[in-house]
């Protein structure tokens, strides 16, 4: 009773040191967490004076690679004068949008694996160039983070000097002995930024894995309603792959639908808000409406977005999606790859949705489901030519038989 008594008395100390403590991680300032090193001051002015650091207010899980005085001091970034913004991409490439720790560089394999990096959410990056391949020699023990692409021109290869400052799970920053310059990038090049406003069919195009979504915006005209509505809050689209729209089932006739539907499930797939991967992580409301419930009314076309295994999950009712990647990131907008296509309850609920059923097999909504479950709950464990056997008369016999048997055992015990 005593125990039960002090637990509910330190609850809400608990619970608002929690609140103070996420608010803290959520609004750190990268370049106070640097200010203690005195190596790193120039990229602390970088972050800053080419507002990355701003942006990365916002964001959480998140790995810096910040280079020391005495090695950005020898890079073209300090003796040329590049354009303020190609600085900026320079310095997005250094930010891995992943938390890792010093034990997990260790983890990596010898062949690498690609993290994302803030560069590749701004639609200025090359197919995946905006990617950098952490690779790790237990040899040598070294980490080691380089430009993707075979024929980069140097400097496009740094190490990983030493561990400066953890929040674990949420922000590393580790020094790196050299400058990495993205693939294909000239710092002496002129401002390479779009216009005001993102071309939302151009960034699908270029992410070449999109191009049934692209096709599809454009010829619904929905897209421009998407880009009129990039101001005030932003927006969020989701946008399946060309996979998802290739794999989806037979029940889930999309193209047969009059040209008012398309266009609701276009809609369905964008949030009236601008979230960044990180937001979207950590979302405190996890049932969203779309473009589709402000023209069909409140309640109707949500979305419920979760963390599922460390990725975030959308949920229509019908289907689940994971986001695969992000295909731009640029407030107000962001677009993120998704695995499925968003099928709407209020469209598809009458069809049955069975994904990754073996061609030819039965669907489970036709079968006759004992007992009067749901069809959704009775799935055949068996095919039907088995199911026959199992009603045949002789088989029938043998089961009375052992029912019969089981009866008497019971009674006699």
């Amino acid at each position: 009773m005593a125990i039960s008594l002090l637990i509910s008395h330190f609850t809400p100390i608990i619970s608002l040191y929690l609140l103070l403590h996420s608010t803290l991680i959520s609004a750190v300032n990268i370049t106070h967490l640097l200010s203690p090193y005195p190596d790193l001051s120039d990229f602390s002015d970088l972050l800053s004076t080419t507002t990355v650091a701003a942006d990365l207010s916002q964001r959480t899980s998140i790995t810096i690679l910040a280079v020391p005085n005495s090695f950005l001091r020898c890079s073209d970034l300090i003796h040329r004068s590049p354009s303020s913004n190609n600085i900026a991409d320079v310095i997005r490439y250094h930010v891995l949008l992943q938390y890792l720790s010093v034990h997990d560089l260790s983890r990596f394999p010898p062949s690498g694996k690609l993290i994302t990096t803030l560069f590749q959410t701004t639609s200025r990056a090359t197919t995946n160039f905006g990617y950098v391949n952490v690779t790790y020699d237990s040899q040598t023990n070294t980490t080691t983070v380089r430009s993707p692409a075979a024929y980069s021109q140097p400097p496009n290869t740094a190490t990983v000097i030493s561990v400066i400052k953890t929040l674990p799970y949420n922000i590393s920053i580790f020094s790196v002995n050299s400058l990495i310059v993205p693939y294909g990038f000239d710092l002496l090049t002129s401002e390479s930024r779009p216009p005001l406003g993102l071309n939302i069919t151009k960034a699908l195009i270029d992410g070449h894995n999109f191009n049934v979504a692209a096709s599809m915006l454009a010829a619904s005209g929905v897209v421009q309603e998407f880009e009129s509505d990039e101001g005030g809050a932003g927006i969020t689209l989701f946008v399946p792959t060309d996979d998802a729209f290739a794999n989806l089932p037979p029940t889930a006739d999309f193209q047969s639908l009059p040209a008012d539907k398309k266009a609701d499930v276009l809609r369905f797939h964008v949030l009236h808000s601008y979230y960044p991967l990180g937001s979207l992580q950590s979302i405190v409301n996890p049932v969203q409406p779309t473009l589709a419930t402000e023209d069909k009314g409140a309640g109707s076309f949500t979305l419920n977005i979760s963390r599922v295994n460390g990725s975030v999950a959308i949920n229509t009712g019908i289907v689940q999606a994971s986001v695969t990647q992000t295909v731009s990131d640029q407030n107000p907008v962001a677009i993120f790859g998704i695995s499925r296509v968003l099928l709407p309850k209020e469209i598809f609920g009458k069809n049955a949705i069975f994904e990754n059923a073996p061609p030819g097999a039965p669907s489970p909504i036709t079968s006759s489901s004992p007992l009067n479950f749901p069809p959704e709950l009775y799935v055949p464990s068996s095919p039907p030519e088995s199911r026959e056997e199992l009603h045949s008369p002789a088989n029938v016999r043998r089961v009375n038989f052992a029912v019969l048997c089981i009866g008497l055992l019971y009674l006699f015990v």
